[in-house]
């Protein structure tokens, strides 16, 4: 028999559902998870604090699989999966589709000063005039990241008849190489980050690509905190030296209260909600989940496939 550690949150939504040769254990508490985790084989040990996800990750010597809602999985102990040899699945995808969204609103509020249109309304105040006045179409967008969230936000904007330059590893018309964007900068309206965060995609936006951008541009930031020097990114701002920030993620999270960023007229900070913003991210975990278990049990190959040297 094979032992799945699952959390009791999910049960209604896979229970009755898994093949007979797995035996379930819902853990209900963190406590519970920790007692647990040494006798899985499965392992579906999401929390939302990340520190007792990776001690049951420590104490799980028995797994070979283990699943996990978020896509981002790099504050585990990835150097322990792999002398593991620990199978790993992740959220890929799931959030896409409203993340994909959320960067359409985001533009869409800055374009036509939005969040100035909400605060009169507060206000009780009737504006004589729209305090933005930008539109999407004919603006160019360089998009960073091609993964399901990239694929999701290109067609949308293109939609918008928004003109979307992607960087590919490999190249293809109309796309850039990852040696080619940062001469490129200066072109867009819009820079959107969506890749992954690695070492290689550590701070990958500072100083010199900043001050690479066009005045008027404006950082899309829906992939981590990290990928921007954030030091940077608020002296840029304080210039004014470009458009704006639009960042769904920042370094630390939650962003101290006293942050700058906070306070700047031309950033906007949405506290990591992208992902949050729909209600159907359990059942669309757990249907993945579920054919996931048929998988396995077959022998079959499970996807989509996190790799812990890669760390994406």
């Amino acid at each position: 028999m094979t032992v799945a550690v699952l959390s009791g949150l999910v049960r209604p939504l896979v229970e009755g559902r898994l093949p007979p040769e797995i035996e379930p254990r819902w853990f209900t508490s963190v406590e519970h998870l920790l007692e647990l985790a040494p006798q899985a084989e499965i392992g579906w040990f999401d929390l939302d604090k990340k520190e007792p996800m990776i001690e049951a990750v420590r104490a799980a010597g028995k797994l070979k699989w283990l699943n996990s809602i978020y896509a981002g999985l790099d504050f585990l102990p990835l150097d322990l999966l792999v002398e593991r040899q620990v199978t790993v699945t992740n959220g890929a995808g799931i959030n896409a589709l409203t993340i994909a969204e959320y960067v359409v609103m985001l533009m869409l509020v800055h374009a036509k000063g939005y969040r100035e249109v909400v605060r009169a309304q507060d206000r009780h105040a009737w504006l004589g005039d729209s305090p933005g006045k930008m539109e999407l179409a004919g603006s160019r967008a360089l998009l960073l990241g091609m993964g399901a969230i990239g694929k999701l936000v290109k067609t949308r904007l293109e939609a918008f008849d928004v003109e979307v330059v992607p960087v590919r590893r490999s190249p293809s018309e109309g796309a850039l190489g990852p040696d080619e964007w940062r001469a490129r900068l200066g072109e867009f309206d819009w820079v959107i980050l969506a890749v992954p965060a690695t070492p290689e995609t550590d701070a990958m936006i500072g100083a010199a690509e900043l001050a690479a951008m066009k005045a008027g541009a404006v950082l899309v930031n829906i992939a981590r905190g990290a990928v921007v020097d954030q030091d940077a990114l608020v002296s840029a701002l304080e210039a004014k030296s470009i458009g704006g920030a639009l960042l769904d993620v920042t370094t630390p999270e939650p962003l101290p209260p006293e942050h700058p960023l906070w306070d700047l007229e031309n950033a906007q900070v949405t506290m990591h909600l992208s992902g949050r913003a729909q209600a159907k991210m359990f059942v669309r975990s757990a249907e993945r989940f579920v054919e996931n278990c048929r998988r396995y049990v077959a022998g079959e190959a499970l996807a989509p496939i996190f790799d812990p040297v890669k760390g994406y």
